[in-house]
């Protein structure tokens, strides 16, 4: 038991050093979004700079041309007007770039259809696609310290099991595994609830 708990500094610390990474990791904010048209090579500048702290290796790339361009082949995304991407374009994909590590395209374009088609570049709705985006930005904000404040319950949570194991290393392992395993299942079961959901959501629209 000594060790253990000689141990939880060391692994709440590179817990601690984990979540301010995350932190980082943050939706781009609705008024640094160019108001003009942009080039391609402009866009996945744009997206490169803005989107950098969510790279887990520095040789990433947040949205490359071939990602874009099959977005537009799937229907997923609207075609560039004269190989120019609007604010609408950008909006879309700074969503579809954290979509895509969640949902399969086929879920992707299911659910970015009606989207595309109620509300990209068309006058007569009440509300535009930057006028969404903006909004789904602030609910994000504000649910940011309440994740935080959940995952480090969850951390808690990891580090009270195995209390009979004295071993520092495998002590050490098997919180963070108990951890991961959390996490992950927290995960697989928001990922079923968004499949159904975009289930649901299509089958009501018909």
């Amino acid at each position: 038991m000594a060790n253990k708990a000689q141990n939880k500094p060391k692994t709440e610390e590179s817990l601690l050093d984990i979540i301010n990474k995350m932190k980082e990791i943050d939706y781009i904010d609705p008024e640094i979004i160019p108001d003009i048209e942009l080039y391609m090579d402009q866009v996945t500048k744009f997206m490169d700079t803005h989107l950098g702290a969510c790279k887990i290796n520095n040789d990433d790339k947040v949205l490359t041309k071939t990602m874009i361009n099959n977005y537009t082949k799937n229907d997923v995304l609207p075609p560039p007007i004269k190989k120019k991407y609007s604010k609408d374009h950008m909006c879309m994909l700074i969503l579809l770039y954290y979509f895509k590590n969640v949902l399969s395209i086929d879920d992707i374009q299911r659910i970015f259809h009606p989207l595309k088609e109620m509300f990209y570049d068309n006058k007569k709705k009440s509300i535009g696609i930057d006028e969404i985006y903006a909004e789904i930005f602030t609910m994000e904000k504000k649910m940011t310290d309440k994740l935080t404040k959940d995952v480090l319950r969850r951390f808690q949570s990891s580090q009270e099991l195995f209390p009979g194991v004295t071993d520092e290393k495998e002590a050490d392992y098997l919180s963070r595994f108990a951890f991961i395993c959390l996490l992950s299942f927290d995960a697989y079961l928001k990922k079923q609830m968004v499949e159904r959901l975009i289930d649901e959501t299509m089958s009501d629209l018909g």
